[in-house]
């Protein structure tokens, strides 16, 4: 295809959006202990505020790339931003948690219709050639959005009200706006019927996804809510993918799951996003309650995971064009598999550089396999099917973060509490934030002391358990994420082997 001379500018617009998303996350949970006391909200009401906009995002992604596909993803992307726009403004002058919380419900929507937008226009605007780069600055841009964001919101709140983590959101959104509409070509899918059983079907099934993937935690399956969900979560799914696969315009085609390259580079995004999900929840807590950083200083620790994921993003795109994406995927993962296991050697006394050492090899690893993954996987996706596509791309990566957060988060709570001491107090014996609450309480420094070793002996089992992830990632990219050229290659040399029956039955 013809490349789009304002290509690049384009992919600035794209940045912006998905940079609003991500930060706004992010600033959110520094503010949080601000935003309590100032409104009064209960432990629950907080929850609401965080998982809200989790849920609806997770929810309407599906049905946000479908109609990106049918109404035009540059006009869904601008409605996106301005309802989150328009949406920030009502939790930035919210007076109750719950108005709070109704804002957060209406940014969860204009995210979910952004985020699919953004990177389906990525996939329409850049060829095959330039792609790789192209969602390597994406990718990039997220990843700053991810460590800023923390650093970011300390420093607000340290000299502003709360109300600045959505006041810093109204301008990215209107100058994202406003570039979309002087730079940005529309595009869109040919019609399709529309599929509303579809729709409903995915947006309750990946909201009680999400939702029980939260609570799972909590209660364990012995919750009736919990259950519950979980049985809503498999009725709604598997009802999705029989409506999907017997529709004759499905909002999914499931058929792209046949494709192995896309199957490979999905299954190997979610023991990724998986393993690092659980990466930024358990770290968090080693960094602020074992070696006392402040919020923002604990944001601050990340940096060399940002420079590290900055600099071999760029190495890793120019580099796909000479040994394609299985290779780069691959050996990324492989990397980041090694800052794992550095990562599971930490203990209460471990030094600065090993985390630093960590953290580099992390992030080095994520700038090498992120972008091959995801240019394989959207390579993989027509492009009348690009904003779906790059819906699933984003299902793929939410339910695996989310994954990550329940599967280490237990790792860890069951191995903290098995590794305490039987002398503890019970209250202390289940979260290290419950437990520090009792020693702050008891000024007990036995105590303290069995607590910090419990949980770094917690820490390596789930850091462990990441790395192993990881490795299953790789091994399913190794097999599965063939290179195009590969699988010409072999489809040739098997075809002219094979005689003229079986070329003929293989070329209809």
């Amino acid at each position: 295809m013809e490349r789009d001379p304002r290509r690049w500018l384009i992919l600035v617009v794209l940045c912006l959006s998905t940079l609003v998303l991500v930060i706004d996350n992010m600033v959110l949970t520094v503010a949080v202990p601000t935003i309590t006391e100032d409104l009064g909200a209960s432990a629950q009401e907080v929850q609401w505020v965080l998982e809200s906009y989790m849920l609806v995002f997770a929810g309407l992604l599906l049905t946000a790339g479908s109609l990106s596909d049918k109404f035009g993803r540059r006009k869904v992307m601008i409605i996106g931003l301005a309802l989150f726009g328009a949406a920030s403004v009502i939790g930035m002058v919210a007076a109750t948690p719950e108005q709070l919380i109704l804002g957060r419900v209406l940014m969860g929507v204009g995210g979910a219709l952004v985020m699919p937008s953004t990177l389906s226009i990525l996939i329409t605007v850049f060829d095959e050639g330039e792609r790789p780069k192209a969602i390597a600055v994406w990718s990039a841009v997220a990843m700053v959005g991810l460590v800023g964001g923390p650093v970011l919101g300390g420093a607000l709140l340290a000299h502003y009200w709360w109300g600045v983590v959505f006041l810093i959101n109204i301008p990215i959104a209107a100058l994202a706006i406003v570039a979309a509409m002087v730079l940005m070509p529309e595009s869109k899918g040919p019609w399709r019927r529309a599929d509303p059983v579809g729709m409903v079907l995915s947006v309750v099934g990946m909201g009680a996804l999400v939702w029980t993937i939260n609570e799972l935690p909590k209660g364990g399956l012995e919750h009736a809510g919990t259950r519950v969900s979980l049985a809503v979560t498999v009725a709604a799914l598997v009802g999705f993918a029989l409506w999907e696969k017997r529709h004759a315009s499905p909002m999914v085609p499931l058929a792209l799951f046949r494709d192995r390259v896309f199957t490979g580079a999905s299954f190997s995004l979610v023991l990724l996003t998986l393993a690092n999900g659980g990466l930024m929840l358990v770290l968090t807590q080693y960094l602020q309650f074992v070696l006392a950083y402040t919020p923002t200083e604990a944001g601050l620790a990340f940096t060399p995971l940002a420079v590290a994921t900055l600099v071999f993003n760029a190495l890793g795109a120019s580099l796909i064009a000479k040994t394609g994406n299985r290779v780069m995927a691959v050996l990324g993962l492989l990397v980041i598999a090694s800052g794992f296991a550095v990562l599971s050697t930490l203990t209460t006394s471990s030094g600065w550089g090993v985390l630093a050492g960590a953290m580099v090899l992390m992030g080095a690893g994520s700038g090498l396999a992120m972008p091959a993954a995801m240019a394989a996987m959207m390579g993989a996706i027509p492009e009348e099917h690009a904003g779906v596509g790059s819906a699933l791309n984003d299902t793929i990566q939410q339910a695996g973060a989310a994954l990550g957060v329940a599967v280490l988060g237990a790792v860890l709570t069951s191995t903290f509490t098995a590794h305490m001491p039987g002398s503890a107090p019970e209250a202390a014996r289940h979260s290290i934030g419950e437990a520090l609450a009792v020693t702050d309480r008891t000024k007990d420094a036995a105590l303290l002391d069995a607590v910090h070793s419990a949980f770094t002996d917690a820490m390596s089992a789930s850091f462990l358990v990441g790395a192993a992830g990881v490795v299953g990632a790789a091994v399913l990219a190794f097999f599965l994420m063939k290179d195009r050229t590969d699988e010409t290659k072999e489809h040739r040399g098997s075809a002219a082997g094979a005689g003229p029956a079986q070329d003929l039955a293989t070329h209809p």
